[in-house]
């Protein structure tokens, strides 16, 4: 399964309930706290700079409260709500929050509303993809989340992706971009045609390969590996594109 982080941060005015969320998010592997705050108008500070995936987040605060920040928000992340009240929990489903966690909770309750929250960020993941190869049949190119922005690639420049650890590489003829994007949902906006997979730590594009020396591609004199359980399938592909059988 390719390793995949997601961003987060906290909000809550009670310092021990901010420490408690910091707890349980660092319990989490999968997820990575970004920032967390003890007041609604720094957090909106923060999420008009910065894209974040998940949003914990208290309602009953001073200034601003949580429903408050969320209905100013131009961009929402998945918001998990974390409140002593009770009473807001029909407003929170109204604001189309992922989930209501009402104090004090457990870490078991904590982690079902986590995996609720990344199946909503997935889908939503999904559909995006599917309206941008709708609406971009040339695929001439792709968005790519990276750590902070959303950035345009050209399709025709990239030379191949490679897993780095929580990341991937996106190798370009003239730069490089890392993302936060698994190789599974990267590989759903390229075109098929011309990217495969070849090795679980890579991607390559067909047309910028200059040479196959035994289990080596040769792309801008980088050396990409060719792993056992893709061999097959590549070279299979190769053949059909005249390249022959493997030597």
């Amino acid at each position: 399964m390719d390793s995949l982080t997601y961003s987060c941060i906290a909000v809550d005015d009670e310092a021990p309930a901010l420490e408690k969320i910091k707890r349980f998010i660092e319990k989490v592997p999968f997820l990575q706290l970004k920032a967390s705050f003890d007041n609604a108008i720094s957090a909106m500070s923060y999420l008009k700079k910065h894209k974040t995936d998940i949003l914990f987040l208290d309602i009953q605060m001073d200034e601003l409260s949580g429903i408050q920040l969320v209905e100013l928000l131009d961009y929402k992340p998945v918001i998990i709500f974390t409140t002593a009240y009770e009473q807001y929990a029909m407003k929170g489903y109204e604001l189309d929050v992922s989930d209501y966690l009402l104090k004090p909770y457990s870490f078991e309750r904590f982690l079902k509303a986590v995996n609720k929250a990344l199946r909503i960020y997935e889908d939503k993941n999904a559909s995006l993809i599917k309206a941008d190869k709708e609406t971009n049949n040339s695929a001439d190119f792709i968005f790519v989340k990276t750590e902070y922005r959303i950035q345009k690639i050209f399709v025709d420049k990239i030379l191949y992706i490679e897993g780095m650890k929580d990341y991937l590489k996106i190798v370009m003829l003239d730069d490089s971009v890392m993302t936060l994007m698994n190789f599974a949902t990267l590989q759903a906006l390229l075109p098929e045609t011309n990217f495969v997979r070849v090795h679980k730590s890579y991607i390559v594009a067909l047309n910028k390969i200059e040479c196959i020396e035994r289990d080596r591609i040769i792309i801008n004199k980088e050396r990409v590996p060719v792993g056992e359980t893709y061999r097959g399938k590549f070279f299979n592909i190769i053949s059909g594109l005249g390249g022959g059988k493997k030597q």
